[in-house]
């Protein structure tokens, strides 16, 4: 089953509907059946299912192997790690470090530590974007060039 995004990342296929009752491209369906309407089965990621008119869905949820930009942050917000398919270096993902209160006794360099003390035995750490590189290193704090933001070739890495 395709993934798709929206406001919610969800499971969908195309499918229709006849009296109330769904079926899927590869359930088997009654000839004397014809398709009534058109739609999307839709799976949430708490397995709870749905049935989608096709102009709702198409007008709502964008396929997951084509995502623009800010559907591949929205995608790093829910905890999923997204790459490009225009990316030249195999192995090359994304994904979000959320921000996090660091412990006075993490901190290796004696300066954090210091301040960390000062501020009542913690600092806050701010949420980072991170890259997994084509050399295979992370890199904290990855910024986004012109093209990866105005690229459409975005998808999430299953």
């Amino acid at each position: 089953m395709k993934q798709y995004i929206g406001t919610k990342l969800v499971s969908a296929t195309p499918a229709i509907r006849k009296g109330g009752k769904v079926y899927s491209p590869t359930d088997e369906i009654p000839k004397s059946m014809e398709p009534v309407e058109e739609g999307y089965k839709v799976i949430y990621e708490d397995g709870y299912e749905s049935w989608s008119p096709k102009d709702v869905f198409e007008k709502a949820y964008r396929p997951c192997d084509g995502m623009n930009f800010g559907l591949a942050i929205e995608a790093l917000k829910q905890g999923k790690y997204v790459t490009r398919k225009g990316w030249n270096g195999k192995g090359m993902f994304l994904w979000l470090k959320p921000g996090a209160n660091v412990k006075a006794e993490w901190c290796k360099d004696p300066k954090l530590y210091d301040l960390a003390m000062q501020n009542g035995g913690e600092i806050e750490a701010l949420g980072t974007i991170c890259i997994f590189t084509a050399q295979k290193q992370i890199l904290s704090g990855w910024l986004a060039s012109q093209t990866d933001m105005l690229a459409e070739d975005w998808m999430i890495l299953e």
